[in-house]
């Protein structure tokens, strides 16, 4: 077998592990977050973070054309590669800005305004629908770094960090609890 060979297997192999473990994350984190907030709050969480979620089909289309032009420059000239990677960020953080001023002024009325939420959960959906704008730019801005990442096929690292990021996110949930006490209320614990 060929080392390029070698190299694809071991890149599939480390994709597949973690595409299982994320997988297997989100499915018990489901259950944990339905079990903490209730019916009504679990109901709300999905509505509002939905929204944010929606756009992450932007972000996927964004990281697959900026990976493309990656690759492409890591294929013939590794001397414009700095400039490619730094008009990435620079576009990632405009569009950031561009979806931060949208979504606290068009989002936030919306959100108060149009949507049919119980009056005791307006605060809580509030929460939920900053956090989920965060959470969105934080990805918008990391799509370069994961697209120089799959340019240079670094699958293990692009793996590491993706399985980092779901035991984040799973220990992110356990912290719901508190939340759930804090901010959204007592009810249904």
């Amino acid at each position: 077998m060929s080392q390029n060979n070698k190299r694809i297997a071991k890149n599939t192999m480390l994709l597949y592990v973690r595409m299982l473990f994320s997988m297997l994350i989100s499915l018990y984190t489901s259950r944990i977050i339905l079990q903490t907030l209730g019916i009504e709050d679990y109901g709300i969480y999905n509505v509002v973070g939905g929204i944010v979620a929606m756009f992450s089909i932007f972000s996927a289309s964004l990281s697959a054309a900026i990976s493309r032009f990656l690759t492409l420059i890591v294929l013939l000239s590794k001397s414009k590669l700095t400039n490619i990677f730094s008009s990435a960020v620079t576009i990632q953080m405009g569009l950031s800005l561009i979806i931060i001023i949208f979504a606290e002024s068009f989002g936030l009325w919306f959100l108060n305004n149009k949507m049919n939420l119980p009056e005791e959960r307006v605060f809580a959906a509030n929460w939920v629908f900053q956090l989920s704008i965060m959470t969105f730019v934080f990805g918008l801005i990391s799509v370069p770094y994961n697209a120089a990442i799959i340019a240079h096929e670094k699958m293990s690292a692009f793996a590491y960090f993706s399985i980092f990021d779901a035991i984040f996110y799973r220990y992110s949930v356990s912290g719901t609890g508190i939340c759930r006490r804090t901010v959204f209320g007592s009810k249904n614990m």
